[in-house]
């Protein structure tokens, strides 16, 4: 099992704060994981409706949605879409996002690999059926964004406090960025996009995002200089957007993102120069608030801040982990300065952290199983 090293500092700047995030010690475990479920087939995200049903659902990435309910899983999936998706290595069914109003308007939204002349990331609606456990298979394609490559593909949509969605996208792949998308904003991959749902069709640009009127930017972006954000999420307390990008070789990040924000790939990975590997401009960069070496792990899997009521020692945390080493860290915030500290091992494949509407926390294994975080 990997462990941190003990005193690592290092010193950001984002939006004119100085942030300090420092690996340390193991604090004394004060948490524990709860099987919820077993003997799924490779899962990749929890998350709910917020509907007030109490329901979590998962998803499955060869493309299948499956409802928990009163603690056990339904036999019958929400939804099955194995006939649309290609699913293996990072591609597949990523993730689901439930309307705003869904318990209104039965809306939600996937994000999922396709073979449509090309490689392609869809994001598409969806709707419940008259069966609220059971949705319709009938969609509504709002973007089809090709990939070069079948890595970096991003895979997370998720609805912000302002309603509108969310959509992290990888830099497209192979290894080190080869178009530069990260800096390019001419396309959509390597960044963080924000549309509207609700306000066109398929979608509207909101028109605060911040290159709607710049010649040749696509208006959809929210931030860039991202390599892959696999998972994000947004704090419930004050709304920040908290990113977790995967590095290349080197560098797993935690980015605090806002609007118009360039987050350094390809330019840099964590707050280390990668394109020229000396001597690179950070000029106008956001650097991360958190970051560790892939010696202690290869690939950061974002979490949340911890919201809930149950572990109070964990109140106002951001909880997120790493996929091969298995290690769960909190960073804790005092004063504008981050504290990174390990908060327990695991011998898990972490693809995913959720959440419920209570604000309670849950971990994701790959291998089949979604724990629940609880206090000991």
């Amino acid at each position: 099992m990997r462990t941190l090293a003990i005193g690592l500092i290092v010193l950001v700047l984002v939006a004119g704060i100085i942030y300090v995030a420092t690996t340390a010690r193991a604090a004394p475990q004060k948490v524990a994981l709860q099987t919820l479920v077993t003997g799924l087939a490779d899962p990749v995200y929890v998350t709910h409706a917020g509907d007030r049903s109490g329901r979590l659902f998962v998803v499955d990435q060869a493309g299948v949605i499956r409802i928990i309910k009163d603690g056990r899983r339904l036999s019958r999936p929400f939804l099955d879409i194995r006939n649309r998706v290609v699913s293996g290595g990072e591609m597949g069914l990523l993730s689901v996002a439930f309307h705003p109003q869904y318990e209104r308007n039965g809306r939600f939204f996937l994000n999922y690999s396709a073979n449509r002349g090309g490689l392609k990331t869809i994001i598409a609606e969806y709707r419940v059926s008259s069966n609220p456990d059971v949705a319709e298979t009938d969609e509504r394609v709002l973007l089809e964004i090709a990939q070069p490559y079948p890595n970096h593909n991003g895979g997370l949509n998720k609805f912000g406090p302002d309603g509108m969605l969310y959509i992290g996208m990888g830099d497209g792949g192979s290894a080190r960025d080869p178009h530069n998308n990260g800096q390019r904003l001419d396309t959509l991959l390597g960044k963080m996009l924000r549309i509207d749902v609700d306000g066109g069709t398929p979608y509207r640009v909101p028109p605060d995002n911040p290159f709607v009127n710049r010649a040749g930017a696509r208006g959809e972006i929210w931030a860039f200089g991202v390599r892959n954000p696999w998972r994000f999420s947004f704090d419930r307390a004050n709304g920040r957007l908290f990113v977790g990008d995967v590095g290349q070789n080197a560098w797993e990040e935690i980015d605090l993102v806002e609007k118009g924000g360039n987050y350094g790939w390809r330019i840099m990975e964590g707050a280390h120069c990668h394109n020229p590997q000396t001597g690179c401009d950070m000029s106008g960069l956001a650097l991360p608030i958190a970051e560790y070496r892939t010696s202690q792990g290869c690939s950061v899997t974002g979490g949340y801040v911890y919201r809930g009521t149950r572990i109070r020692d964990l109140a106002g945390r951001y909880v997120f982990g790493d996929y091969c080493g298995g290690q769960v860290w909190v960073l804790t915030e005092r004063a504008g300065r981050f504290r990174m500290t390990l908060l327990m091992n695991t011998s898990h494949r972490i693809s995913s952290f959720g959440e419920d509407e209570a604000g309670e926390l849950y971990v994701v294994d790959h291998s089949g199983d979604v724990y629940r975080l609880v206090g000991r």
